[in-house]
């Protein structure tokens, strides 16, 4: 006797003269109730289970700026650089994305059309290596990043509403803040909220007091007295604080009888407005050239610093002059 195969099991097929409809119930009852399938089996267990990061962030990596397979194109810069993407992944990744690649054209009926766009989207106002840089975080959930992009990174992801690149460019940036860049670092934490960031600002501006009686420095006496005016106008505004009182301990250590009587008129000019730095300590650099000594002022302000481009009257200064 043959056999018809049946949800799964063998029943014995119907003889000639009779229907299979009329097989015995017992033959029926013996199949199984298929398991729902919103309902797991009783005893099953089920895991998620990840592989290796690395090896996917990896392969992922490989499409950043990758012409194969890319259905979306930018056109960045004033360089015009083109950069291909992948629009699932930026739709995915980034809700600014999404909005704006689900935007098809006007068809003739001023309708809109379900063929999405492929660009070029044209993105004049930022860097290329700021933008592949966004780019790179929403492939891998990773950025690379150096001192000369990380502030406008941060803003592009203050832009994108991409919080975690947001918190990865402000750790960078307190990582490696510096006296070039601390302004801008608090004026860009002020900007976008950044209330951890604007105190580590202000926390660095005031160990630079201590950091400004070094001879080690290398920077010159004029580029160090624009740098605290820098602080001083973005800490005014920031603690709501006169510009002298905010500056007045990081003042006390700008050597200025090192400037040449040209850049202390210049100085003098720029004092009148903000009132930066006390008149006395101006007259005091006046009198040093005027005695063509340092009479009068003490001697750590005499001092030229590792940086200090050399002036003629320098010599005149007292032993330590170079």
């Amino acid at each position: 006797m043959g056999h018809v195969v049946q949800r799964g099991s063998l029943l014995p097929a119907a003889s000639p003269g009779r229907p299979a409809s009329s097989l015995p119930p017992a033959c029926l009852r013996r199949l199984p109730p298929p398991p729902s399938p919103r309902q797991p089996m009783a005893g099953l267990c089920s895991a998620q289970l990840q592989g290796e990061a690395a090896a996917f962030t990896a392969a992922l990596r490989t499409l950043v700026n990758n012409p194969q397979f890319s259905d979306v194109t930018f056109v960045v810069g004033q360089e015009q650089q083109k950069v291909f993407a992948h629009r699932c992944v930026l739709a995915c990744r980034c809700q600014a994305f999404q909005g704006m690649l689900s935007q098809g054209p006007v068809d003739s009926e001023e309708s809109p059309s379900n063929i999405p766009p492929q660009g070029p989207f044209i993105l004049g106002n930022v860097q290329p290596e700021v933008f592949l840089a966004v780019i790179e975080f929403l492939y891998t959930n990773s950025v690379t990043l150096n001192s000369c992009i990380a502030l406008e990174v941060l803003t592009s992801s203050v832009e994108y509403g991409l919080q975690d690149l947001c918190k990865l460019c402000v750790k960078f940036i307190k990582d490696t803040l510096s006296v070039e860049q601390v302004c801008e670092a608090l004026q860009a934490a002020v900007t976008y909220g950044q209330a951890d960031l604007q105190q580590h600002c202000l926390a660095f501006i005031e160990g630079c007091t201590a950091v400004l009686r070094s001879d080690r420095l290398a920077v010159d006496e004029l580029d160090l007295v624009q740098a605290v005016r820098e602080w001083a106008h973005v800490s005014s505004a920031v603690l709501e604080r006169p510009v002298p009182e905010v500056a007045a301990l990081p003042v006390r250590e700008l050597r200025l009888p090192l400037l040449a009587p040209s850049e202390l008129v210049t100085l003098e000019s720029h004092n009148q407005r903000d009132l930066l730095i006390p008149v006395e300590s101006i007259a005091a650099a006046w009198r040093s050239h005027a005695l063509r000594k340092g009479s009068g002022v003490p001697s750590r302000l005499c001092r030229p610093r590792r940086g200090t481009r050399p002036r003629d009257h320098h010599r005149h200064l007292g032993p330590h002059a170079k």
